[in-house]
């Protein structure tokens, strides 16, 4: 998703509400909130490939995975983001109807818009949840794959998958090939055909 620059100032709780009856969704980052527009298709089949590969390898662990329609909240007062993709395998998630506020996984597509926000800012909001134990991006111009983990003393550690690679998401213990990532997906950028069979 695209963030459009045009904000309006109000407080957490007012935006909750305020939110809930706009036709558009929104993100809120410092008091403000930003108006978020639709991704390409690429974009939006790699994060179906993500949830539906996450939700087929969970089903039943008592984890929720949720996609672009799920926000995610760093704690009460915001940030407040959509992530493409996330999985909360926490208790205190499990009922949540409008808010996560403790995924242990978050996966971003970058789009050339968002990438900087996505790598920078959005990361450092993400990475003050206690609960969360790996990001992911996942580029939509090439076959790569870049996974994050916060380490048992609490380092963030990156590995990078390319074409061909085996994908492990530790933090909910999924592995497989990179292509069932890209199945089906026109890549963006026309390197390549992208189209994996």
């Amino acid at each position: 998703m695209i963030a459009a620059l045009d904000p309006i100032p109000m407080p957490p709780q007012e935006y909750l509400e305020w939110e809930e009856k706009q036709p558009l969704k929104y993100e809120y980052l410092e008091g403000k909130v930003y108006a978020m527009t639709g991704g390409t298709i690429p974009h939006n089949d790699l994060a179906v490939n993500l949830t539906t590969l996450l939700k087929n390898h969970l089903r039943g662990r008592g984890c929720k995975v949720q996609m672009a329609d799920a926000k995610v909240g760093i704690s009460e007062q915001g940030p407040f983001h959509y992530p493409d993709v996330m999985v909360s395998c926490d208790e205190r998630d499990r009922r949540a109807t409008r808010v996560l506020y403790h995924p242990c996984l978050i996966i971003e597509v970058l789009s050339p818009s968002t990438e900087a926000f996505d790598r920078g800012r959005k990361f450092q909001n993400y990475r003050q949840i206690a609960e969360l134990q790996e990001y992911i991006l996942v580029s939509a111009d090439q076959i790569t794959v870049e996974c994050f983990h916060r380490n048992d003393q609490g380092i963030w550690e990156l590995y990078t998958y390319t074409e061909g690679e085996s994908v492990a998401f530790r933090s909910v213990g999924w592995e497989g090939v990179i292509t069932e990532i890209y199945e089906d997906v026109v890549l963006e950028g026309g390197q390549r055909d992208g189209r994996i069979q």
